[in-house]
């Protein structure tokens, strides 16, 4: 949770919109017709519940209107607070790919004299990770629909500094002027006409000089802070006319402070105002004339080792130190910071870089002359907290541990810079973590001694960068990669998990794989300080063991698992280079012909077959992953390349990838990687998956991220990649979707969705067999006699192949067939096609498709299936038909 939440897989990636140009790969024939796109079926959206997952730098309560709430994130949009069902609304999900810097929200304000009117300052970099410029959106309704105004430069939603604030402000006495504060040197700016059109304030002559680190060449730590912060004096002026007096923050930590008592006409530095540290925030009790500031020494979220507290006499120039404690005894800087507007002279200010162990909460009842801690130690290193943490709604933010105190799980928080009492309310609280957003209904107990709760109120609000995605085709429904909080096995899409993936504990998940024939056997790979990087599961992911790694890994990479679970391939980050181990990854072998850094993937057939990728080349290993050889050259060598095989089908293979400026698409291969054919029509393709297959058709549905006929989307296809539909729409688009895809094996058209910050989304159907509509339909019951006849056709430690075949046996046509049999080992189907299968126990019923059915006098059908085994694979002992 340190770490910069970088961008997942887009640092230094150019991501503008552009037609495909490049050498198809050796041996691939060239496409003859574009690809054909069909009217869009109707789709609804839902995200797969976590809660939070992520940094939220801030809180903004409208002044005039109650319950009405807004969040920002500093990767994944901006929110609403929904009262009456007590969770966040998205409110930037119509952000789309060529504009995904836009999920970065840098800031918020409310409009307090029509609270219709919020505004978002947008833009996630100020280096060159992001392509785009920044911008100002406005909306009327609350943030259902919005306007843009783009500037000339850019703002930074996940940059260094961007707990500070709030830099955009609009003037509570004339809601036509707003003004917003810049990064890098642009100073700040102003807009007279409701956010339409915006201009430098060229009275307002420091631009902050502040950087983190300036000597990052990245331009990341670089990146002057700029103008952190605008308060109005709302006391200052009437309606209709400007507000006279506004304050100013600046990234300077000799000005930190500045006033304009001429409605911005001219700006003065604060005669007197404490210097060596940065003004985080500015809140202005304007009851009793005091402006309050909290202080840093860096600019955060992650870091601040010293801090102070100061007030500001408006009216006579005063200012007092009214740090909670003396700055020699801080490890901290100070940043959260709010008033109760209800009871003048209450406030609170966060310990926000406090990590161990654990943040801290100051508060005052006496305008800062005296402060009361939301914990203390009663004897070293036994801790007397004033409140509960209650987190059992979202039991992961335990992060499974135990630890010893003074520390505590769930902690009370980190980067807390986001504090707010509700302005209608002294008793409602709530603060921004780097997970969450935690909150509390009975405030006022901190004063009286007794014991107030605090709770997660974070549901809706989906803040994960989702890495990696895999849907079994039996178990829990979805598996999950994620960046910060690792991942998690979800059994239900509407509930939160228990808990992330634990022992190890990854900082991020990079890669997941399972065994096709044997779901119950996952592994994953990770960033963890130190290793172990790589995991085990035997039980669908429930529970994880630490695998051993070879001497070089330095992060995850990615990671595949063989068929039948015996064998595994890893591809680390670091100079350890491609390995490959049978066995739960308690040695590896170095795998020959193939370079490091490939991207793997398993045959989804043949235990021994894996597959790699690098730099344009395709290869492929027969022997379990020990020596890899390369087959087809000339795909796509620049840009991020992703690839899968179709579960079922031996050497099916397709591959989604590349850059505007070289080879870009989606290839398919059906030889294991020997040949591919470029799809027709595909602009571009970042991700491609599978799920069930359409009713009537055998070929798994394919999903990609895509741009298809000019447009970029979330599409599917129903008929092997010959056409394509749009399955998102301009409301539903999340940014970047990049990273990974994959449809439901055993619900169709339900595909899931990576997004960068905004969860894993996932979508349904309301066509027939989907999971938004009238859902599958029992087939008739069967009319006539047949038997059944079960062949294996392969088979290979822990896993096998079989076909069934349905002989019509009576006098009559078949108008329908069901095949039941019991194991006698304990075996597990995994997969069928050409049937509908389904296992409870040791007993197994296959029916008929509504394409096979009919089945003439004296004709028969044939269905096959992977399965599992452990000890033996004996046939069934009765195999009945009718």
């Amino acid at each position: 949770m340190r770490r910069p939440r970088l961008l997942a897989g887009l640092a230094g990636l150019a991501l503008t919109a552009g037609l495909l140009a490049g050498a198809l790969p050796a041996g691939a024939a060239e496409p003859a017709a574009p690809a054909r796109t069909a009217a869009a079926p109707a789709y609804t959206w839902k995200n797969v519940r976590v809660d939070g997952g992520g940094f939220v730098p801030g809180l903004v309560f409208n002044r005039t209107e109650k319950n009405l709430l807004y969040a920002r994130t500093d990767i994944g949009g901006a929110y609403r607070w929904d009262q009456s069902a007590s969770s966040w609304i998205p409110l930037l999900d119509h952000v789309g790919w060529d504009d995904w810097g836009h999920t970065g929200v840098v800031s918020l304000a409310s409009d307090t004299a029509d609270p219709d009117k919020v505004y978002a300052a947008v833009g996630t970099y100020t280096n060159d990770w992001d392509p785009g410029t920044g911008a100002v959106l406005r909306s009327a309704d609350r943030g259902a629909t919005w306007r843009r105004a783009d500037l000339p430069f850019k703002l930074g939603g996940n940059m260094p500094g961007r707990g500070m604030g709030e830099r955009l402000a609009v003037d509570p006495h004339d809601n036509r002027i707003l003004y917003l504060g810049a990064p890098s040197g642009n100073g700040l700016w102003r807009s007279t006409d409701s956010g339409a059109t915006w201009a430098k304030v060229t009275s307002f002559t420091n631009p902050g000089d502040y950087r983190q680190d300036p000597t990052d060449t990245s331009g990341y730590n670089s990146d002057a802070q700029g103008i952190v912060w605008v308060t109005f004096d709302e006391s200052t002026g009437t309606a209709g006319g400007a507000t006279r007096t506004i304050y100013v923050g600046v990234g300077d930590k000799e000005n930190a402070v500045y006033r304009s008592t001429d409605a911005g006409a001219t700006w003065t530095r604060l005669a007197g105002q404490p210097t060596g540290l940065l003004a985080h925030k500015g809140v202005l009790d304007a009851e009793n004339g005091y402006l309050y500031l909290a202080y840093s020494d860096t600019a955060g979220p992650y870091d601040g080792g010293k801090g102070k507290v100061h007030r500001y006499t408006t009216a006579t120039g005063a200012w007092r130190d009214i740090s909670p404690v003396a700055e020699a005894d801080t490890h901290f800087g100070f940043s959260g910071l709010t008033v109760d507007r209800q009871r003048p002279g209450t406030v609170m200010v966060s310990a926000y870089s406090s990590w161990w162990p654990d943040t801290q909460f100051f508060r005052s009842t006496d305008s800062g002359a005296t402060w009361t801690k939301a914990w203390d130690y009663s004897s070293y290193p036994t801790r007397a907290d004033r409140y509960t943490m209650d987190v059992s709604s979202v039991p992961w933010l335990t992060w499974g541990g135990n630890p010893a105190p003074p520390e505590q799980a769930p902690k009370l928080g980190w980067m807390t810079e986001a504090l707010e009492i509700d302005p209608f309310d002294s008793d409602r609280m709530l603060y921004g973590t780097g997970a969450t957003v935690y909150g509390t209904t009975e405030l006022t107990r901190w004063d009286t001694g007794t014991n107030f709760t605090i709770k997660p109120m974070a549901k809706g609000l989906e803040e994960t960068a989702v890495l990696d995605l895999v849907a079994p085709p039996s178990g829990a429904p979805l598996i999950s990669a994620l960046g910060d909080v690792g991942g998690f096995r979800h059994t239900d899409l509407s509930a939160v998990p228990p808990m992330m993936f634990t022992s190890p504990n990854f900082t991020s998940t990079t890669s997941l794989d399972y065994a096709e024939a044997n779901p119950d056997t996952l592994v994953r790979s990770g960033h963890l300080d130190g290793g172990p990087r790589v995991a085990f599961s035997t039980d669908n992911g429930a529970n994880w063991f630490a695998g051993k790694e070879p001497a070089g890994v330095t992060g995850g990479g990615t990671v595949a698992a063989a068929a039948d679970g015996g064998r595994f391939v890893w591809s680390p980050e670091g100079t350890a280079g491609v390995h490959a181990a049978t066995g739960f990854g308690t040695s590896w072998t170095a795998s020959a012909g193939i370079p490091a850094g490939a991207v793997v993937e398993s045959d989804r057939v043949d235990p021994k077959t894996f597959y790699g990728f690098r730099g344009g080349t395709f290869y492929a290993s027969t022997d379990g992953g020990l020596t890899f050889t390369a087959r087809a050259t000339g795909l796509p060598a620049k840009g991020n390349v992703r690839f899968k095989a179709v579960p079922g089908r031996k050497g099916d293979i397709w591959l989604a990838g590349g850059a505007p400026d070289a080879a870009y698409g989606l290839w398919h291969s059906t030889d294991g990687g020997a040949t591919f054919t470029r799809v027709a029509g595909v602009d571009q393709a970042d991700a491609v998956g599978f799920g069930k297959a359409a009713p009537n058709t055998a070929y798994p549905a394919l999903y990609s991220s895509a741009k298809i006929g000019g447009v970029r989307g979330i599409f599917r296809s129903t008929d092997a990649g010959a056409t394509w539909v749009r399955v998102n729409d301009d409301a539903h688009q999340w940014g970047w979707t990049g990273a990974t895809i994959t449809g439901d094996p055993r619900v169709y058209g339900r595909v899931y969705v990576a997004t960068n910050g905004r969860g894993i989304v996932y979508g349904d159907t309301s066509e027939p067999g989907g999971g938004g509509g009238t859902g599958p339909t029992d087939p008739p019951d069967p009319v006539g006699a047949c038997k059944a006849s079960y062949k294996v056709t392969h088979q290979w430690q822990g896993g096998f192949q079989a076909d069934v075949t349905v002989t019509n046996t009576g006098t009559a046509p078949l108008t329908g067939w069901r095949v039941g049999w019991e194991y006698p080992a304990g075996q597990r189907v995994a997969q069928a096609w050409n049937a509908r299968v389904a296992q409870t126990g040791t007993t197994v019923t296959a029916t008929n498709l509504s394409y096979n059915g009919a089945v003439p006098v004296g004709g028969s059908v044939t269905f096959g299936f992977n399965a599992s085994w452990t000890a033996s694979n004996p046939p069934p002992t009765t195999l009945g038909c009718g």
